[in-house]
C-alpha cells in the first residue's frame, strides 16, 4: 500500500515536469496560431478595392489604396518578424523545416516562371501572327522599337554582373568572411539600384507608352513587372544585409539569404529572354 501511494507521488511529480520540459518527438515545426495570415488576406479586399477606385478616377481611391498598402506593409513585418524569430532565436527550422521551406519557395519561382510564360505567350502570339487590326506587321506601323545595343545592353551587362556579386557573396558568406561578405551585398544592391534607374530613365526616353497598341502594352507589361522583380529582389537581399550584420545568419544557417540569391538569379534569367525577344528579336 505504502508502495502504490509513493508511485503516485513520484508519477504526479514526474508527469507535470515532462509536460513542462517535454522535447518534441519530430523534427518538423507545429506553427502556433498567428494572427497574420487572416488580417494579411483581409487587407487584400481593401487593396483591390482601392486600385479599381483609383484606375476609375473615384474620389478617395488613391487614398485607399495607399492607407490599404501601408497597413499590409505593416502586418507582413510582423508576420516576418515572428518567422525570424522562430528560426533565429528559437531554432524551430531545423533541417527537416528547412527541406520543406526549400521546396515551397521552388514552386514559388515555378509559379513565378509561369507568370512570365504568360506574357511571353501574349508577346509571341501577337508578334508571329500580327492581326489585321494593326496592320498585320510586327512592330505596328507607327512604333519605332528600342535599340537593344543601348540601354537594354547596358543593363544586360548590369544585371550579369550582379548574379555574379551575389554569388561571391554567397560564397563569402559560407567561408566566414564578414568582411567579404558586407562588399558584396554592397556591390550587388549598389548594381541592382543602378539598373532600376537606368530603366526608369529608359521609360522616360521611349517614343511610345503602353497606351501605343499592343506593342506597348506588352512591351511595359514584361519589362514593367520584371523592373517590379528587381526592386522586390534589391529589398530582399537588403533585409539579408541587415541579418547578416544583425548576426541572424551562419555559415550552415542562412536560409533567408539563400532564397534571395535564388530569386536574384530567377530575375537575371528572366532578363536575358527580355532583352532576347522583346529588345534584340523584337526589334528587327
Amino acid at each position: 500500500m505504502g508502495n502504490l501511494l509513493n508511485q503516485k507521488i513520484i508519477l504526479g511529480i514526474i508527469k507535470p515536469l515532462n509536460e513542462l520540459y517535454r522535447f518534441p518527438k519530430h523534427p518538423y515545426h507545429i506553427v502556433t496560431p498567428s494572427p497574420w495570415p487572416i488580417l494579411v488576406g483581409v487587407m487584400a479586399v481593401p487593396i483591390t478595392l482601392g486600385t479599381v477606385m483609383y484606375f476609375h478616377s473615384y474620389h478617395w481611391g488613391l487614398f485607399t489604396l495607399v492607407v490599404s498598402f501601408f497597413i499590409l506593409l505593416i502586418l507582413l513585418f510582423a508576420w516576418w518578424r515572428d518567422v525570424i524569430r522562430e528560426a533565429t532565436f528559437n531554432g524551430l527550422h531545423t533541417l527537416a523545416v528547412q527541406r520543406s521551406h526549400r521546396l515551397g519557395f521552388i514552386l514559388f519561382i515555378f509559379s513565378e516562371v509561369m507568370f512570365f510564360f504568360g506574357f511571353f505567350w501574349a508577346y509571341f502570339h501577337l508578334s508571329i501572327d500580327p492581326s489585321i487590326h494593326i496592320g498585320s506587321i510586327w512592330p505596328p506601323d507607327g512604333i519605332i522599337p528600342l535599340k537593344p545595343q543601348g540601354i537594354p545592353l547596358l543593363n544586360t551587362y548590369i544585371l550579369v554582373l550582379s548574379g555574379a556579386t551575389i554569388t561571391y557573396t554567397h560564397y563569402s558568406l559560407i567561408s566566414g568572411n564578414i568582411y567579404t561578405t558586407s562588399w558584396g551585398y554592397i556591390l550587388t544592391l549598389f548594381l541592382g539600384g543602378l539598373f532600376t534607374a537606368i530603366q526608369l530613365s529608359e521609360y522616360f526616353s521611349v517614343p511610345f507608352s503602353i497606351a501605343d497598341s499592343v506593342y506597348g502594352s506588352t512591351f511595359f507589361m514584361i519589362t514593367g513587372l520584371h523592373g517590379a522583380h528587381v526592386i522586390v529582389g534589391t529589398l530582399f537581399i537588403l533585409v539579408g544585409f541587415y541579418r547578416t550584420l544583425a548576426g541572424h545568419f551562419t555559415r550552415t544557417h542562412h536560409l533567408g539569404f539563400e532564397f534571395a540569391v535564388w530569386y536574384w538569379h530567377f530575375v537575371d534569367v528572366v532578363w536575358l529572354f527580355v532583352f532576347s525577344f522583346i529588345y534584340f528579336w523584337g526589334s528587327r
